[in-house]
């Protein structure tokens, strides 16, 4: 299958989800990422949902993070360039959508791709091998390729990896981690 029909198939089956679904699943999601060993860390780099694309609903892992007093970044996608800035997510940030339906901070303290240590992915599929297919942008290839190689990056799906190997190009950037409702992957 090519990226641009696993993209029509998987915005079909997550559009076919009810909203009890997505909330039961993304909870489900962030029950699973307290299996890892990714505790430890300082930088955590989250996507906000984007509730209009029925994403997993991130609120959950926020808490986690919060919780765990851990320092969140959010990013502000920039459509000219198809590149992303980076902010600590503090009590006075102010979150607003963009054209796109993408929530993203006005503002605020700049954090460097550097200094992530894990980051959650956002994508529609992934393969058995780590290979992942977002929205066709490239934002998050770009945006990984900046980080440290030793920066955990975990993919989030409401689904289970696609059997086939889909086709990689030297953009892609893999996933050490993929955790679904039910299971973690890891590559």
């Amino acid at each position: 299958m090519t990226k641009s029909e696993l993209r029509k198939k998987y915005k079909s089956l997550r559009k076919a989800l009810s909203l009890d679904d997505v909330e039961d699943y993304s909870l489900s999601i962030a029950n699973q990422l307290l299996k890892l060993d990714i505790w430890d860390k300082s930088f955590y780099h989250i996507f906000l949902t984007i509730e209009e694309q029925k994403e997993i609903n991130t609120e959950y892992i926020l808490n986690i993070l919060a919780g765990k007093d851990k320092n969140i970044v959010i990013s502000k996608s920039n459509f000219v360039d198809f590149s992303m800035t980076h902010y600590l997510l503090t009590d006075s940030t102010t979150i607003k959508k963009n054209n796109y339906n993408i929530p993203e901070p006005i503002d605020g303290i700049p954090i460097a791709s550097e200094q992530l240590e894990v980051v959650f992915v956002p994508l529609l599929a992934f393969d058995k091998t780590g290979n992942r297919v977002g929205y066709g942008k490239g934002f998050y290839d770009r945006f990984l390729k900046q980080c440290k190689p030793e920066t955990i990056k975990i993919g989030l799906s409401f689904f289970e990896t696609e059997t086939e190997n889909f086709e990689a190009v030297d953009n892609d950037v893999k996933l050490d981690y993929c955790v679904t409702p039910n299971h973690v992957f890891q590559f």
